[in-house]
C-alpha cells in the first residue's frame, strides 16, 4: 500500500491523536490482574494494543471493546489461566516484554511469539534479570530472542541496575516483583517513562521512588483495585504534527488532550531548544497522568546536539527530530541513541536512508546521526520498511518537500495511529 503526499499552502486545524499506546497497554495488563471491572476510555485501538488484548483473552481475561472504550474484568492476582495456544504478540515489543515479567511468576506454562520483526529483537535484556529472580525462560538463539517458552516459578526479589534505559524492561521486572518474595529495587541509567509506577500506585501497589533514579516494588499484600481512567492522547502521535507545524512556513495546529508526562516530553523540550513556537494550554489531570492541549506555529529552528538523558525521553520521536534538523539552521547531532537500531526497523539506518532520498545530507554514526541543516527537500519515492514511526516521519517530510512524495508500506501507521492519513489530509484549509 502507498500514499502520496504534497506540500499544502497552509496548515490549520485541530488534531485529536489516538490514546497513548504505552498507557493503553498498561491499563489492559494491570486491570487484568486486578479484582473487579474497569472501563478504560480512549483506549488505543492500534495493532500493538490489540495484540495485548488478544493475549489476555487467551489467559482467561474477559473484555469488550467498542468505539470509545475498553471494558475489562480483572481475574485477580492469581486468576490468570494457562493458555491453550501460543500467545502471539504480533509486532509489539511492549506486549512481549511486559507479559514475560508477568508470566514468569504464574503457575503454568506459556509461549510468547511474534512477527519476524519482533522475533529478531533482543529479549536477553529482560530474560537475564528475570532468570536472576528465579524465572525459568528459554528462547531462540541462546535464550536471547523469541519465541520464548516460560514455565512459571516462585520468584525472589532482587536489586538490579538496568544496563540500558528501558521502560519495557523496568515494567516487566516491576510486574515480576509484585509476585516475588521480598523487595525488588531497580536502578536506571537515565529516567524512563513512569506510566507503570503511576498506574500501579493508583491501584494500591507498593511502588516507591528513590534516588538515582530508582524504583522499589514490594510484593502484593492484597488484590489490586481496578482502575477506570481516560487515556490521554499519545505524545508520540502528536509529534508528527508538532514537527510539521514548526517547519511549515504557514501553520497553526492545535493537538488536543495530549499526555504531558515529564518522562515523555523530550520532543517538546528538544523542539523548544531548537526555537519552536509551541504553547502548552489547558493543563489538567486525567487519573494519574497530566494532560494538556499543544499549539504549534510556524517557527525558525536552529540545529542542536540531542543526547544524554534527553534520548530516552524522546526515543520514539528521534526520526522526526532528525527531519527537523534537515530544515533547521546549522548542524544537528543525535547521539547516545544506539537503541534506535533495535526498534521495528534499524531506525538510524532507515531514517538516514529515507531522508537522503529526499535530498537531505545525513550521515549515520554508530549511536545516531549527523545532519546538515538548511536543506531544501525534494519529493521522492520512499519506504517505511513496515515501521510505523518511519512512515509518519516520511509523510511529514513529504509535506515539507518540493514536488510529490510517495510513501510505500504506508499501512504500517495502523500499529499506533490508524487514522493518521485521514488527519493529514484534513489539515490543509479547504
Amino acid at each position: 500500500m502507498q500514499q502520496t503526499v504534497r506540500r499544502a499552502h497552509a496548515l490549520r486545524g485541530t488534531i485529536v491523536p489516538p490514546g497513548d499506546k504505552s498507557i493503553s497497554h498498561r491499563a489492559a495488563l494491570f486491570n487484568a490482574i486486578a479484582r473487579g471491572e474497569a472501563v478504560v476510555e480512549n483506549f488505543q485501538r492500534g495493532a500493538d494494543c490489540l495484540a495485548t488484548l488478544r493475549c489476555l483473552r487467551r489467559l482467561g481475561v474477559s473484555w469488550s471493546l467498542d468505539e470509545s472504550s475498553l471494558r475489562i474484568k480483572g481475574a485477580g492476582r492469581g486468576g490468570l489461566r494457562e493458555p491453550e495456544a501460543v500467545l502471539d504478540c504480533r509486532n509489539s515489543g511492549t506486549t512481549m516484554r511486559l507479559l514475560s515479567g508477568l508470566l514468569a511468576a504464574q503457575p503454568f506454562f506459556s509461549v510468547l511469539t511474534g512477527d519476524a520483526s519482533l522475533r529478531s529483537r533482543p529479549m536477553a535484556r529482560v530474560i537475564d534479570p528475570l532468570l536472576k529472580m528465579g524465572a525459568r525462560i528459554h528462547g531462540r538463539d541462546g535464550d536471547t530472542k523469541a519465541p520464548l517458552a516460560i514455565r512459571g516459578a516462585g520468584l525472589r526479589g532482587l536489586h538490579y541496575r538496568l544496563p540500558v534505559a528501558s521502560a519495557q524492561v523496568k515494567s516487566a521486572l516491576i510486574l515480576a516483583g509484585l509476585y516475588a518474595e521480598g523487595e525488588t529495587t531497580l536502578e536506571e541509567p537515565a529516567p524512563t517513562r513512569d506510566h507503570t509506577e503511576r498506574m500501579l500506585q493508583a491501584m494500591g501497589a507498593s511502588v516507591t521512588f528513590g534516588e538515582g533514579p530508582a524504583v522499589t516494588v514490594r510484593p502484593l499484600a492484597a488484590e489490586l483495585s481496578p482502575l477506570s481512567l481516560r487515556v490521554p492522547g499519545d505524545i508520540s502521535a502528536a509529534a508528527p504534527w508538532l514537527v510539521l507545524g514548526a517547519l511549515h512556513p504557514d501553520a497553526e495546529i492545535r493537538i488536543a488532550g495530549v499526555s504531558v508526562n515529564p518522562t515523555r516530553t523530550g520532543i517538546l523540550d528538544a523542539l523548544a531548544m531548537m526555537g519552536a513556537d509551541i504553547s502548552i494550554e489547558e493543563q489538567r489531570q486525567w487519573g494519574p497522568e497530566p494532560v494538556a492541549d499543544l499549539v504549534v506555529r510556524s517557527s525558525r529552528l536552529q540545529g542542536m546536539v540531542i543526547g544524554g538523558d534527553l534520548v530516552p525521553r524522546a526515543i520514539d520521536e528521534l526520526p522526526l527530530l532528525a527531519l527537523a534538523g534537515c530544515l533547521a539552521q546549522g548542524e544537528t547531532l543525535i547521539k547516545d541513541a544506539s537503541e534506535l537500531r533495535l526498534k521495528e526497523s534499524d531506525r538510524i539506518r532507515t531514517t538516514a536512508a529515507g531522508l537522503r532520498r529526499l535530498g537531505a545530507r545525513v550521515d549515520e554514526t554508530p549511536d545516531g546521526m549527523r545532519i546538515a541543516g538548511g536543506q531544501a527537500l525534494r519529493g521522492a519515492t520512499v519506504s517505511s520498511y513496515g515501521d510505523h514511526r518511519l512512515a509518519m516521519m516520511l509523510a511529514v517530510a513529504g509535506g515539507l518537500a518540493d514536488g510529490e512524495t510517495v510513501v510505500h508500506k504506508s499501512q504500517s501507521v495502523a500499529v499506533s495511529y490508524p487514522w493518521f492519513w485521514s488527519d493529514l489530509e484534513a489539515l490543509p484549509p479547504h
